[in-house]
Protein backbone atom coordinates (compact mmCIF):
# COMPACT_ATOMS: atom_id res chain seq x y z
CA UNK A 1 0.00 0.00 0.00
CA UNK A 2 1.30 3.15 -0.77
CA UNK A 3 1.99 5.57 2.33
CA UNK A 4 -1.00 7.09 3.71
CA UNK A 5 -3.39 5.89 1.18
CA UNK A 6 -6.05 3.80 2.69
CA UNK A 7 -6.49 -0.12 1.77
CA UNK A 8 -9.31 -0.93 -0.46
CA UNK A 9 -12.10 -3.65 1.31
CA UNK A 10 -14.59 -4.98 -1.14
CA UNK A 11 -17.18 -6.63 0.58
CA UNK A 12 -19.30 -9.07 -1.65
CA UNK A 13 -22.36 -10.42 -0.41
CA UNK A 14 -26.32 -10.24 -1.57
CA UNK A 15 -27.92 -8.85 1.36
CA UNK A 16 -27.76 -4.79 1.74
CA UNK A 17 -27.82 -5.20 5.94
CA UNK A 18 -24.79 -7.25 5.94
CA UNK A 19 -22.61 -4.70 3.58
CA UNK A 20 -23.80 -1.81 5.98
CA UNK A 21 -23.13 -3.15 9.02
CA UNK A 22 -19.66 -4.29 7.10
CA UNK A 23 -19.10 -1.02 6.11
CA UNK A 24 -19.61 0.73 9.64
CA UNK A 25 -17.35 -1.35 11.00
CA UNK A 26 -15.27 -0.49 8.25
CA UNK A 27 -15.30 3.31 7.02
CA UNK A 28 -13.25 4.88 9.40
CA UNK A 29 -10.10 2.85 8.50
CA UNK A 30 -10.62 1.36 5.10
CA UNK A 31 -12.07 2.35 1.46
CA UNK A 32 -14.76 0.21 1.36
CA UNK A 33 -16.67 -0.92 -1.89
CA UNK A 34 -19.52 -3.32 -2.22
CA UNK A 35 -20.97 -5.71 -4.63
CA UNK A 36 -24.33 -7.82 -4.33
CA UNK A 37 -23.41 -10.60 -6.43
CA UNK A 38 -20.46 -12.64 -7.75
CA UNK A 39 -20.96 -11.34 -11.27
CA UNK A 40 -20.87 -7.61 -9.77
CA UNK A 41 -17.47 -8.55 -7.73
CA UNK A 42 -15.94 -9.74 -11.00
CA UNK A 43 -17.01 -6.69 -12.58
CA UNK A 44 -15.74 -4.60 -10.30
CA UNK A 45 -12.14 -6.58 -10.30
CA UNK A 46 -12.21 -6.73 -13.95
CA UNK A 47 -12.39 -2.88 -14.98
CA UNK A 48 -8.36 -3.47 -12.80
CA UNK A 49 -10.15 -2.13 -9.60
CA UNK A 50 -8.58 -4.52 -7.88
CA UNK A 51 -8.82 -4.78 -3.90
CA UNK A 52 -6.42 -5.15 -1.26
CA UNK A 53 -8.68 -8.01 0.30
CA UNK A 54 -11.96 -9.13 -0.30
CA UNK A 55 -14.69 -10.13 2.28
CA UNK A 56 -17.21 -12.58 0.99
CA UNK A 57 -20.07 -14.42 1.54
CA UNK A 58 -20.94 -18.29 0.50
CA UNK A 59 -24.62 -18.07 0.30
CA UNK A 60 -25.56 -15.83 -3.11
CA UNK A 61 -27.59 -16.46 -5.91
CA UNK A 62 -26.15 -17.57 -8.95
CA UNK A 63 -22.63 -17.57 -8.32
CA UNK A 64 -21.87 -18.56 -4.79
CA UNK A 65 -18.93 -17.48 -2.78
CA UNK A 66 -16.83 -20.45 -3.23
CA UNK A 67 -17.45 -20.10 -6.92
CA UNK A 68 -16.20 -16.99 -7.30
CA UNK A 69 -12.67 -17.82 -4.89
CA UNK A 70 -12.25 -20.60 -7.12
CA UNK A 71 -12.52 -18.05 -10.12
CA UNK A 72 -10.35 -15.50 -8.79
CA UNK A 73 -7.46 -18.07 -7.28
CA UNK A 74 -7.67 -18.90 -10.60
CA UNK A 75 -6.57 -16.22 -12.46
CA UNK A 76 -3.46 -14.47 -12.81
CA UNK A 77 -4.07 -11.29 -12.16
CA UNK A 78 -6.58 -11.76 -9.17
CA UNK A 79 -4.76 -14.76 -7.65
CA UNK A 80 -3.10 -12.80 -4.80
CA UNK A 81 -5.88 -11.41 -3.37
CA UNK A 82 -6.28 -12.54 0.21
CA UNK A 83 -9.82 -13.34 0.53
CA UNK A 84 -11.74 -13.81 3.97
CA UNK A 85 -15.03 -15.58 3.90
CA UNK A 86 -17.55 -14.04 6.39
CA UNK A 87 -20.75 -16.48 6.24
CA UNK A 88 -22.86 -17.65 8.64
CA UNK A 89 -21.87 -21.17 7.74
CA UNK A 90 -20.25 -22.46 10.26
CA UNK A 91 -19.68 -26.14 9.90
CA UNK A 92 -16.12 -27.52 10.24
CA UNK A 93 -16.55 -28.85 6.72
CA UNK A 94 -17.65 -24.80 5.31
CA UNK A 95 -14.69 -23.74 6.59
CA UNK A 96 -12.07 -26.59 5.74
CA UNK A 97 -13.85 -26.29 1.89
CA UNK A 98 -13.10 -22.28 2.27
CA UNK A 99 -9.71 -22.41 3.56
CA UNK A 100 -9.08 -25.37 0.87
CA UNK A 101 -9.94 -23.12 -2.37
CA UNK A 102 -7.33 -20.60 -1.22
CA UNK A 103 -9.08 -18.11 1.53
CA UNK A 104 -6.90 -16.80 3.95
CA UNK A 105 -9.39 -16.85 7.18
CA UNK A 106 -12.94 -17.56 7.53
CA UNK A 107 -15.61 -15.67 9.96
CA UNK A 108 -18.99 -16.82 11.05
CA UNK A 109 -21.68 -14.12 11.42
CA UNK A 110 -22.94 -12.52 13.56
CA UNK A 111 -19.80 -10.56 13.11
CA UNK A 112 -17.47 -9.50 16.01
CA UNK A 113 -16.95 -5.64 15.17
CA UNK A 114 -13.31 -6.53 17.29
CA UNK A 115 -12.73 -9.90 15.58
CA UNK A 116 -13.07 -8.50 12.19
CA UNK A 117 -10.72 -5.52 12.54
CA UNK A 118 -7.98 -7.76 14.17
CA UNK A 119 -8.61 -10.09 11.06
CA UNK A 120 -8.38 -7.82 8.61
CA UNK A 121 -5.60 -5.61 9.96
CA UNK A 122 -3.14 -9.35 10.68
CA UNK A 123 -3.99 -10.29 6.58
CA UNK A 124 -3.27 -6.99 5.07
CA UNK A 125 -0.35 -6.70 6.93
CA UNK A 126 1.05 -9.96 5.61
CA UNK A 127 -0.52 -8.72 2.31
CA UNK A 128 1.55 -6.10 2.22
CA UNK A 129 4.97 -8.01 3.48
CA UNK A 130 4.55 -10.39 0.33
CA UNK A 131 4.16 -7.22 -2.04
CA UNK A 132 7.14 -5.38 -0.56
CA UNK A 133 9.11 -8.79 -0.81
CA UNK A 134 7.95 -9.79 -4.46
CA UNK A 135 9.05 -6.48 -5.70
CA UNK A 136 12.37 -7.55 -4.14
CA UNK A 137 12.39 -10.19 -5.38
CA UNK A 138 11.30 -8.58 -9.13
CA UNK A 139 13.90 -6.41 -9.06
CA UNK A 140 16.46 -8.68 -7.59
CA UNK A 141 15.69 -10.99 -10.29
CA UNK A 142 15.86 -8.13 -13.38
CA UNK A 143 19.11 -7.26 -12.03
CA UNK A 144 20.34 -11.02 -12.37
CA UNK A 145 18.86 -11.14 -15.69
CA UNK A 146 20.73 -7.53 -17.09
CA UNK A 147 23.93 -9.49 -15.69
CA UNK A 148 23.23 -12.46 -18.01
CA UNK A 149 22.38 -10.45 -20.63
CA UNK A 150 25.82 -8.29 -20.29
CA UNK A 151 27.61 -11.21 -20.29
CA UNK A 152 26.29 -12.83 -23.28
CA UNK A 153 27.10 -9.99 -25.19
CA UNK A 154 30.45 -9.57 -24.34
CA UNK A 155 30.64 -13.39 -24.90
CA UNK A 156 29.13 -12.87 -28.13
CA UNK A 157 31.18 -9.81 -29.29
CA UNK A 158 34.20 -11.85 -28.35
CA UNK A 159 33.72 -13.73 -31.74
CA UNK A 160 32.90 -10.88 -33.77
CA UNK A 161 36.58 -9.30 -32.78
CA UNK A 162 37.42 -11.98 -34.85
CA UNK A 163 35.12 -10.46 -37.50
CA UNK A 164 35.17 -6.86 -38.68
CA UNK A 165 32.15 -6.24 -37.10
CA UNK A 166 30.67 -3.52 -34.42
CA UNK A 167 29.52 -4.75 -31.23
CA UNK A 168 25.92 -3.33 -32.54
CA UNK A 169 26.15 -6.45 -34.86
CA UNK A 170 25.01 -8.72 -31.64
CA UNK A 171 22.71 -6.20 -30.59
CA UNK A 172 20.85 -5.84 -33.53
CA UNK A 173 20.71 -9.76 -34.19
CA UNK A 174 19.03 -9.85 -30.60
CA UNK A 175 16.45 -7.79 -31.47
CA UNK A 176 15.72 -8.92 -34.54
CA UNK A 177 15.12 -12.51 -33.17
CA UNK A 178 13.09 -11.12 -30.50
CA UNK A 179 10.68 -9.42 -33.00
CA UNK A 180 10.17 -11.86 -35.04
CA UNK A 181 9.41 -14.54 -32.45
CA UNK A 182 6.83 -12.19 -30.92
CA UNK A 183 5.13 -12.13 -34.36
CA UNK A 184 5.36 -16.16 -34.66
CA UNK A 185 4.08 -17.09 -30.75
CA UNK A 186 2.57 -15.50 -27.50
CA UNK A 187 5.59 -17.13 -25.59
CA UNK A 188 7.49 -14.26 -23.85
CA UNK A 189 9.49 -16.53 -22.47
CA UNK A 190 10.65 -18.25 -25.68
CA UNK A 191 11.34 -14.72 -27.13
CA UNK A 192 13.23 -13.88 -24.69
CA UNK A 193 15.56 -16.74 -24.48
CA UNK A 194 15.94 -15.62 -28.06
CA UNK A 195 16.97 -12.23 -27.26
CA UNK A 196 19.55 -13.51 -25.01
CA UNK A 197 21.24 -16.11 -26.55
CA UNK A 198 21.00 -14.41 -30.10
CA UNK A 199 24.77 -12.38 -29.19
CA UNK A 200 25.93 -15.83 -29.13
CA UNK A 201 25.26 -17.01 -32.46
CA UNK A 202 29.00 -17.27 -33.54
CA UNK A 203 30.47 -17.84 -30.47
CA UNK A 204 32.15 -21.05 -32.10
CA UNK A 205 34.34 -18.73 -34.37
CA UNK A 206 36.69 -18.61 -31.19
CA UNK A 207 37.90 -21.86 -32.15
CA UNK A 208 38.62 -20.72 -36.13
CA UNK A 209 41.94 -19.95 -37.47
CA UNK A 210 42.26 -16.36 -38.03
CA UNK A 211 43.53 -16.42 -41.25
CA UNK A 212 40.40 -18.26 -42.27
CA UNK A 213 37.99 -15.53 -40.14
CA UNK A 214 39.75 -12.46 -41.92
CA UNK A 215 40.44 -14.06 -45.57
CA UNK A 216 39.27 -11.23 -47.75
CA UNK A 217 38.42 -13.73 -50.56
CA UNK A 218 36.33 -16.75 -50.84
CA UNK A 219 37.54 -19.45 -49.23
CA UNK A 220 38.41 -22.68 -50.45
CA UNK A 221 36.89 -26.35 -50.00
CA UNK A 222 39.68 -27.12 -47.41
CA UNK A 223 38.84 -23.67 -45.47
CA UNK A 224 35.30 -24.49 -45.93
CA UNK A 225 35.61 -27.49 -44.14
CA UNK A 226 36.99 -26.04 -41.33
CA UNK A 227 34.51 -22.96 -41.34
CA UNK A 228 32.00 -25.44 -40.84
CA UNK A 229 33.37 -26.71 -37.53
CA UNK A 230 32.20 -23.37 -35.68
CA UNK A 231 28.85 -24.32 -35.23
CA UNK A 232 29.74 -27.53 -34.06
CA UNK A 233 32.65 -25.48 -31.24
CA UNK A 234 29.83 -23.24 -30.11
CA UNK A 235 27.13 -26.65 -29.03
CA UNK A 236 30.22 -27.53 -27.21
CA UNK A 237 31.08 -24.55 -25.32
CA UNK A 238 27.64 -23.59 -24.61
CA UNK A 239 25.85 -26.81 -23.99
CA UNK A 240 27.26 -26.75 -20.13
CA UNK A 241 25.43 -23.95 -19.58
CA UNK A 242 21.98 -25.09 -18.20
CA UNK A 243 20.13 -21.91 -18.50
CA UNK A 244 21.72 -21.35 -22.35
CA UNK A 245 20.94 -25.19 -23.16
CA UNK A 246 17.63 -24.72 -24.61
CA UNK A 247 18.06 -22.22 -27.13
CA UNK A 248 21.18 -24.03 -28.82
CA UNK A 249 19.36 -24.33 -31.64
CA UNK A 250 20.43 -20.86 -32.57
CA UNK A 251 24.07 -21.29 -32.13
CA UNK A 252 24.14 -24.95 -33.22
CA UNK A 253 21.68 -24.52 -36.35
CA UNK A 254 21.56 -21.20 -37.64
CA UNK A 255 23.36 -22.24 -40.88
CA UNK A 256 21.40 -24.48 -41.96
CA UNK A 257 18.79 -24.41 -44.96
CA UNK A 258 15.82 -25.13 -46.87
CA UNK A 259 17.15 -26.93 -49.45
CA UNK A 260 19.31 -29.22 -46.77
CA UNK A 261 22.39 -27.77 -48.53
CA UNK A 262 23.21 -26.03 -45.18
CA UNK A 263 25.87 -27.67 -42.12
CA UNK A 264 26.71 -28.51 -39.89
CA UNK A 265 24.00 -31.08 -40.18
CA UNK A 266 22.50 -30.70 -43.04
CA UNK A 267 18.83 -30.54 -41.79
CA UNK A 268 16.13 -29.68 -44.46
CA UNK A 269 12.45 -27.55 -44.18
CA UNK A 270 10.71 -27.99 -41.12
CA UNK A 271 13.76 -30.22 -39.28
CA UNK A 272 15.54 -27.27 -38.90
CA UNK A 273 14.19 -25.68 -35.59
CA UNK A 274 12.13 -22.97 -35.70
CA UNK A 275 14.61 -20.27 -33.15
CA UNK A 276 17.40 -20.95 -36.10
CA UNK A 277 15.11 -20.06 -38.62
CA UNK A 278 13.88 -17.12 -37.64
CA UNK A 279 17.88 -16.30 -36.42
CA UNK A 280 19.02 -17.04 -40.47
CA UNK A 281 16.24 -14.91 -41.82
CA UNK A 282 17.77 -11.62 -39.57
CA UNK A 283 21.08 -12.50 -39.84
CA UNK A 284 20.52 -12.45 -43.73
CA UNK A 285 18.91 -8.89 -43.44
CA UNK A 286 22.05 -8.09 -41.13
CA UNK A 287 24.82 -8.92 -43.51
CA UNK A 288 23.10 -7.39 -46.26
CA UNK A 289 23.37 -3.86 -44.49
CA UNK A 290 26.42 -4.55 -42.98
CA UNK A 291 30.51 -4.00 -44.88
CA UNK A 292 32.15 -7.60 -44.34
CA UNK A 293 35.90 -8.49 -44.85
CA UNK A 294 35.48 -9.90 -48.42
CA UNK A 295 32.62 -7.44 -50.01
CA UNK A 296 30.94 -4.59 -48.51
Amino acid sequence: MLENKKHSVLVVDDIPDNIDIIADILKDDYEVVAARSGEIALKIIQSLNIPDIILLDVMMPEMDGYELCKQLKSNLLTSKIPIIFVTAKNETDDEKHGLDLGAVDYITKPINSAILRARLKTHLSIYDQNMILERTVQQRTASIYDTQLQIVQRLGRAAEFKDNETGLHVIRMSHYSRIMAEKISSDKTWSDLLFITSPMHDIGKIGIPDKIILKPGKLNKQEWVIMKKHPVYAYEMLYPIDYLRPALDIPYCHHEKWDGLGYPQGLKGDKIPMAARIFAVVDVWDALCSDRPYRA
